[in-house]
């Protein structure tokens, strides 16, 4: 683990020349530092809405280095076509308003900018954007939930969700079915609002889902994400916030369970601009199979105006055979001295075999202790949820994924 305290220094970065331990690349239980030195100068483009402005990417930039970018299925490269590969429903309780707009609407993008190659495609390839708003003071006794469901063609699609000022919300994303998408989702959460959003990723095996997330925090606002990610071939997710004013919060939530074969991969990346803002990262992961491949790069940068910044991020991975692989980046860059707090950690390990034998010394099957070990792994995560079903539906899930490896 890494950690800064009141650093004396401005413009420090913890990455690979700083203290230990800061990221990791495992292989078969073999861990080695894999971090950079710094956070905002790593992008080969600066953000765009225009495609022509990022170079088609070839895997040597940092930002696509551990993408298999044959796997893409054309979305890096401008070959893929849309052909309407998914349907769209939003269910909403009563005072949320559902709009569709082009891409002129001032809304649309106002959370940021495309940070790669894949999201300008989707900005510049969207047809209509799907705008869900919350008035202001509302706040909402039952979820919104948005259900993307794959037709098994490609699509590139644009989400805005806006809370209005003091309003309050639990948005559902949940991702089913079969296709190739890339997309954008815009949160704008207003002054003193709350929003949290759950997006789960439960794809079917063929499945190629590229998305960026972008999160605009108000003043004393508070923003949590869930990110929830199981199926596809390959998922790529690049969750992003932004501070509009002091006192913001936010929490950023992840869970994966990579399979043979898959290559999940989330970067994240928390920009402090702003004075006295909040923000707290906890992902983690379990990996089984051969060539299971999951990659977390998680970026802090705290400016040099954003004086009384507190933020932590944290990554953990569990896995549990041989033949699967796990690139975890932490990164943490400060131009400031004037903060509370910042640290990062990273940690990955095999499953613990001292737990395995103490619950198996109960008289618990071995099977069923091996369930539990993972179960508690990630509970604190589901917990974060905070809607009954899909909680469970998620446990559930999880058994499931579980089964291949101790049968």
């Amino acid at each position: 683990m890494a950690e800064a305290q009141n650093s004396p220094k401005p413009s420090t970065s913890l990455g690979q020349g700083g203290p230990p331990s800061v990221g990791s690349s495992t292989t078969a239980g073999s861990i080695a530092v894999a971090a950079e030195s710094t956070v905002a100068t790593r992008m080969s483009a600066p953000p765009s809405f225009d495609v022509a402005d990022f170079p088609v990417p070839h895997g040597r930039e940092e930002e696509w280095r551990f993408t298999p970018l044959e796997r893409l299925r054309g979305l890096h490269d401008g070959t893929a076509v849309a052909e309407g590969g998914i349907r769209v429903e939003v269910t909403a309780p009563a005072g949320v308003t559902q709009e569709t707009v082009g891409r002129d609407d001032a809304r649309v993008g106002k959370a940021g900018k495309p940070v790669d190659r894949v999201a300008a495609q989707a900005f510049s390839s969207f047809e209509k954007a799907s705008v869900v708003s919350v008035p202001k003071e509302t706040v909402l006794t039952e979820p919104i939930r948005i259900a993307v469901h794959g037709e098994g063609g490609t699509a590139f699609a644009h989400q805005v969700i806006e809370l209005g000022a003091f309003a309050e919300a639990l948005v559902v994303i949940d991702h089913t079915g079969d296709a190739v998408l890339a997309a954008n989702v815009d949160f704008v959460v207003g002054d003193g609002a709350k929003l949290t959003v759950v997006s789960v990723q439960d794809w079917d095996d063929k499945a190629v889902h590229v998305a960026q997330h972008n999160a605009l925090i108000g003043r004393d606002a508070t923003f949590k994400s869930v990110v929830v990610t199981f199926g596809g071939d390959l998922v790529r997710l690049h969750p992003r916030v932004t501070y509009a004013g002091t006192g913001g919060e936010a929490e950023l939530f992840g869970l994966y369970v990579t399979d043979a074969g898959q290559h999940q991969e989330h970067r994240l990346l928390v920009d402090h601009t702003t004075p006295h803002c909040k923000s707290n990262v906890v992902y983690k992961g379990a990996l089984q199979g051969d060539n299971a491949h999951a990659v977390w790069i998680g970026d802090v940068l705290i400016e040099a105006a954003a004086e009384g910044t507190d933020t932590y991020e944290m990554n953990r991975n569990l896995v549990l055979t041989d033949g699967a692989r796990v690139d975890s980046v932490p990164n943490l860059e400060i131009e400031t001295g004037e903060i509370v707090g910042a640290g990062h950690a990273s940690a990955t390990g095999r499953f613990d075999d001292e737990q395995l034998f103490y619950l198996q010394s109960r008289g618990i099957p071995e099977d069923e202790a091996r369930r539990l070990v993972v179960r508690g792994f990630f509970a604190e995560l589901v917990q974060q949820i905070g809607l009954p079903d899909v909680e469970e539906r998620l446990i559930a899930k999880i058994e499931e994924e579980l089964e291949a490896t101790v049968a």
